[in-house]
């Protein structure tokens, strides 16, 4: 495992606490996102220059190469003329110019390698920010439903509340409206009754009187 996946992997886990641990799971998402940002366009730049850096030692390995099998010819063409002594001084130019090829191309195999490396890293950044990304999305979503289920609960509490305690309010002014028209029924009854009824001693001798009076005029007749 490389030093980068390690490093990820202690990262994504930190990442994952720090989340759960955080108020605000959004704001740190946005936070998290800046400096994954920051690190894509660092990681893009540096893998520039190693791409830029390779093609400037593929150039010189390729160049050293090409001077190498000059070399060689020119050292068969002075050993065709017979000149021998021409012949040995291009061939140590020609050994200089093959380990000099030698070790631009082992530098470059090397450069080549680290690109590779650095692509794969840059890629997985890249895939952790569109993860971060679209799980930010999805936490927006989240907390978005929560919100407005929590409005909905609270409405709906609201309304269940206080439509019984209307109606009760309403059955208890009603309820006193009809006890107060019963009472004062009940009074006027008992008030005609009273007036009207034959348990009043005034009205009996009243009654007793005007009978007297009309046995006294039917005798006088």
């Amino acid at each position: 495992m490389s030093i980068f996946r390690r490093v990820r992997d202690i990262t994504v886990a930190s990442l994952n606490e720090q989340l759960e641990r955080a108020e605000d799971p959004v704001r740190f998402i946005d936070q998290y996102l800046v400096s994954q940002r920051e690190q894509i366009q660092q990681s893009e730049r540096l893998y520039q220059q190693c791409v830029s850096h390779a093609a400037s030692l593929r150039a010189q390995y390729l160049s050293a190469l090409e001077t190498k099998e000059k070399r060689e010819h020119q050292a068969m063409l002075a050993l065709k003329a017979g000149e021998e002594h021409m012949a040995r001084i291009v061939l140590q130019e020609k050994l200089q110019a093959e380990e000099k090829s030698a070790q631009y191309h082992e530098l470059y195999e090397q450069a080549k390698q680290s690109i590779l490396e650095l692509d794969e890293e840059l890629q997985q950044l890249k895939s952790d920010y569109k993860e971060v990304a679209d799980k930010r999305s999805y936490y927006l979503a989240r907390m978005e439903s929560a919100r407005l289920q929590q409005r909905l609960h609270a409405r709906s509490s609201v309304m269940q509340d206080g439509t019984p305690r209307m109606f009760g309010r309403l059955e208890e002014r009603v309820s006193d409206m009809e006890l107060h028209a019963r009472t004062l029924r009940d009074v006027r009854r008992m008030g005609r009754e009273g007036f009207y009824g034959g348990g009043n001693p005034a009205v009996d001798a009243e009654m007793e009187a005007l009978r007297n009076r009309l046995k006294q005029e039917g005798a006088g007749t």
